[in-house]
């Protein structure tokens, strides 16, 4: 546990602006008990002064829910992507080197536009259709065995760790991330949200879809939900093969 008294020494990459050259400031923050990176970042939001005795503006980052659940505090810590609210001193240690995510672009300091990441939710029609918002009566069931293989999908919190960490998912690229595969398979898998689920697997087809997946299998390494990424990658990829082949013989059949 980090004792209080001990100093905590944050190198943190700054930027002012989407449009300015990104710099490196530090700063240093009294150890308290039970700290995360969240509340060191707070210790210097209430006393902005860096390690030069400069008063300087606040630095700026995202966070909602503090219990790894929104996923919008996610930033490179120490050089490995992660979630700040969830990493805690005591793990990381008191030398803290803070940078935003790379793979997106910078709004200020370590907050990040993730809009691509919702951009592409659309992309794979990750919803279920609800046919208006009339009284439809119980929905159709689900085995256990289902729930259970659906659960740990759905707790995808679109943090972007596993796109910070894929080698193919890269600026103004177009792979749409290994989070968005998973979602193909987890909505593929519902039984409301299957009938649409040649749609979503055509939309994989193309280009940004698995195709893209080097299966470095860096994603399931970062994701803070332990979220089977790989065993998504491969189901998708496996019914994408097989509409492909499907389509191939009903049209030679056809002709």
């Amino acid at each position: 546990m980090a004792e209080s008294g001990k100093k905590i020494h944050l190198r943190i990459r700054r930027q002012a602006r989407p449009d300015t050259q990104p710099y490196w400031e530090s700063y240093e923050v009294d150890s308290k008990p039970l700290m995360n990176v969240i509340s060191a970042l707070q210790e210097i939001q209430r006393n902005p002064v860096n390690t030069e005795g400069k008063k300087v503006l606040p630095v700026v980052w995202e966070c909602n829910c503090l219990e790894e659940i929104c996923g919008a505090c996610t930033m490179i810590i120490n050089g490995r992507v992660s979630q700040a609210c969830s990493a805690l001193i005591d793990n990381v240690g008191t030398d803290l080197t803070l940078e935003p995510m790379s793979k997106f672009p910078v709004i200020r300091d370590l907050m990040v536009d993730r809009q691509r990441m919702f951009e592409a939710q659309k992309e794979v029609m990750a919803w279920v259709e609800v046919d208006g918002t009339h009284a439809l009566g119980p929905g159709p069931q689900s085995s256990q065995d289902e729930q259970e293989i659906r659960y740990p999908l759905s707790k995808c919190m679109t943090c972007g760790c596993c796109c910070e960490a894929c080698p193919n998912f890269v600026r103004d690229g177009e792979f749409l991330g290994p989070f968005a595969m998973n979602l193909v398979r987890l909505f593929n898998t519902h039984p409301t949200g299957r009938y649409h689920w040649r749609k979503r697997i055509e939309t994989v087809m193309g280009r940004g879809g698995i195709g893209s997946c080097g299966k470095s299998q860096n994603c399931v390494e970062v994701c803070p939900k332990e979220i089977p990424l790989v065993d998504s990658l491969a189901q998708v990829n496996r019914q994408a093969v097989t509409h492909l082949v499907t389509g191939w013989i009903l049209n030679s059949r056809a002709k």
